[in-house]
């Protein structure tokens, strides 16, 4: 991830006078990356907020296609740090505690191997050959996503209160994985977010153990926004001094955020993350009123 960085140092242009105008970002970086590593929605449900409500401000003027842009550029930081530190505490697991259950690694990838199988292609497809009233399409999932982060919340303190983590992954849960693949894939073009929130709303309120919802949700947020920033690089869409300052950040939030996110616990993260989506969902909802 230095090379990587190294390499779009000395390759990209950039502006010093704006990179000293920017010096806030770093911040946002790090905090975005906290919460899109710990709950496995992706960056994009903090950046695309916060880069909306600067232009609002007349303090960043990044038109919509370089707000997604830029956050899928960042989440390729932030969000493979947090795939990588997921990963790896895949294969050193502590002994469950009471009402947790063990993780295996054959339901950990083929979970994010099977909805990257779809959501990948058409996401990619999406942003070559379609287009679409990104205002309505943004009004509808944001609104869907409301209503999932409310049955998140209810569900965790509810009917999954008491009850045991599964501890292995059901044929129907992958089957309703397959189906959320191809919309997650067509969301994650329009707005960098989509397919990480849906995987790991849904397998939250199913009550599948934190390292499997957030942890297979982060590996495939990873590899889709690196897919997705190829096409933003080649369009010429990246404001590329965003990225410079917020990249690193957002590796440094990625890291940071898997034991923060062990240390809340799996009751308080859920409630977190659904108040979190419903949070930013209902600002979105206003700011494109």
């Amino acid at each position: 991830m230095l090379l990587a960085y190294a390499v779009l140092l000395l390759a990209v242009p950039f502006d010093i006078g704006l990179l000293r105008d920017l010096w806030f970002l770093p911040g946002v970086g790090v905090v975005g990356a906290i919460i899109a590593n710990t709950s496995g929605t992706g960056g994009g449900v903090v950046f695309v907020p916060v880069f909306n409500a600067l232009r609002e401000w007349a303090m960043m003027d990044l038109q919509p296609l370089q707000v997604v842009g830029v956050s899928m550029a960042i989440q390729s930081f932030g969000m493979t740090m947090g795939a990588l530190r997921w990963t790896d505490r895949l294969y050193h697991q502590p002994d469950p505690e009471p009402l947790n259950a063990i993780v295996r690694p054959r339901d950990f990838f083929l979970v994010a191997l099977s909805v990257m199988a779809i959501s990948v292609p058409v996401m990619l497809f999406t942003q070559r050959a379609t287009a679409f009233d990104q205002h309505a399409v943004l009004m509808g999932y944001k609104a869907f996503s409301i209503l999932l982060g409310i049955a998140l919340i209810a569900s965790t303190w509810t009917v999954n209160r008491e009850r045991r983590e599964k501890a292995r992954l059901e044929r129907i849960d992958i089957l309703v994985l397959l189906l959320i693949a191809a919309p997650g894939g067509a969301l994650t073009a329009l707005f960098s977010v989509g397919i990480g929130e849906l995987v790991a709303l849904y397998l939250f309120i199913r009550h599948y153990p934190v390292l499997l919802c957030t942890g297979a949700a982060c590996l495939i947020s990873s590899v889709s926004v690196i897919s997705g920033a190829i096409w933003h690089i080649q369009a010429g869409t990246m404001q590329w001094e965003v990225v410079l300052l917020a990249g690193p950040a957002a590796a440094l939030g990625g890291f940071l955020a898997r034991p923060i996110a062990l240390w809340l616990g799996a009751r308080r993260l859920k409630t977190l993350d659904g108040a979190w989506i419903v949070s930013s969902a209902l600002y979105l909802l206003w700011l494109n009123r």
